[in-house]
């Protein structure tokens, strides 16, 4: 792996409107991900109280900063805050170091 992949993990809360239309904006922002050069993981966990925690690795901080600033990432963001969620978290971070085994 580069060693300069960038780690985001988004923790969220849904509201309990809406959450139709969240899974659509959530399944398009996914697939456009998925689409943009350097993704290397998009995977996506709900916990036993219903929080969503989604995993998204890019391979470079410029792939990652691509994906964060693309047009309909951007209005997915803002339509986010307004609509779907009760609550989030961010962390992005560099990736120091990453062990895989079996390699």
């Amino acid at each position: 792996m580069d060693e300069h992949a960038v780690l985001t993990v988004f923790r969220s809360r849904l509201r309990e409107d809406n959450v139709d239309e969240y899974r659509r904006a959530a399944k398009r922002m996914e697939d456009l991900a998925r689409a943009m050069p350097g993704l290397l993981e998009f995977k996506t966990f709900t916990a036993d109280d219903g929080e969503r925690v989604s995993v998204i690795l890019f391979d470079t901080p410029e792939h990652h900063a691509a994906w964060r600033h693309h047009p309909e990432h951007r209005e997915a963001q803002r339509q986010g805050r307004e609509t779907f969620y009760a609550a989030y978290d961010i962390t992005v971070a560099p990736v120091e170091r990453r062990r895989t085994w079996p390699d």
